[in-house]
């Protein structure tokens, strides 16, 4: 309630407040441990393996995810995401729809395999063969695991549960990362994985999510009163009105979220395309190798 409390009392957002930003101890330390960590990774596999290098797109996206999850947090998106709801949506976006699929196209998991040696190699590949990593990397569950995250995060009790716990809702960041890139990685990165999935599942993978989001949009769109009492307590004096804030934050999630699902579904179709012409090109060279066969044939 302490933080509520202090983020009741935060000035209009305009002007000079889009340019507030926060920076906590752990948040800070977490991203700057990962990209020393995923550099460090890359320095090894580059100096081990000289002949594969590591690809610089995927540390570009790296790069890029911690850059998205920066902004979503140390911002004035951070700032205000107590005080707004659609400024929370914007920031739940760019979690789920930004940094977590840059961080699966990085291939972390990848990288630590092929940058790790000796034991601590032997230790990540048993990782990667367990139990546990097979039924997280099955498609069915990282979907499923989506389809339960985004409504029961803005549209349950829970959503005020993390409006009155900060350190809630700063674990709440991370839950969106981590099931944002189990999600993700079905589609994006190298990521070692015992399934794979062809280009036309994954294009029907995304597409059924995409009700997900218009769903939980349209839903709060629909309000027609405060849902969250957390918000009632914070008496705020600017702005839109609290339900007006409530349908600017569904808008947010069916347009925004519709349409960052969508554009992934473009190189998922090519990827199909490109399959299919690979393989009408071996079936027209398989049946002219049987005509010339049996032409060549004696009668």
């Amino acid at each position: 309630m302490i933080a509520l409390l202090a983020d009741a009392s935060l000035p209009p957002l305009r002007g000079a407040q889009l340019f507030s930003t926060q920076f906590d101890f752990v948040p800070v330390a977490m991203v700057l441990g990962a990209l020393a960590l995923y550099l460090w990774g890359v320095k090894r596999v580059n100096a081990h393996q000289p002949r594969h290098p590591w690809s610089g797109g995927k540390t570009a996206a790296f790069i890029g995810g911690l850059a998205a999850t920066s902004v979503a947090i140390f911002s004035f998106i951070g700032v205000y995401d107590g005080e707004l709801f659609w400024d929370h949506m914007v920031q739940h976006l760019l979690l789920i729809m930004v940094a977590a699929p840059l961080f699966a196209l990085a291939s972390p998991l990848d990288l630590a395999w092929r940058a790790s040696s000796g034991t601590a190699h032997i230790a990540v590949t048993e990782v990667l063969r367990s139990r546990v990593a097979k039924v997280l990397g099955h498609p069915g569950v990282a979907f499923v695991l989506y389809a339960v995250m985004i409504p029961l995060t803005h549209l349950t009790v829970w959503y005020n549960y993390t409006l009155q716990h900060e350190s809630v809702h700063n674990a709440e960041h991370l839950v969106f990362l981590g099931v944002g890139y189990l999600f993700w990685r079905q589609i994006f990165g190298s990521d070692p994985n015992a399934y794979r999935m062809h280009p036309a599942l994954q294009f029907g993978y995304l597409f059924l999510a995409i009700p997900i989001d218009t769903f939980t949009g349209l839903s709060l769109d629909q309000t027609v009163h405060e849902i969250f009492p957390a918000y009632l307590s914070m008496h705020r004096t600017w702005g839109p009105s609290l339900v007006q804030d409530l349908h600017l934050g569904g808008v947010i999630m069916w347009v925004g979220g519709d349409t960052l699902m969508l554009w992934p579904m473009i190189p998922v179709a090519l990827s199909w395309m490109h399959l299919e012409e690979r393989r009408a090109v071996r079936i027209d060279r398989e049946l002219d190798a049987q005509m010339e066969a049996g032409a060549a044939s004696p009668l």
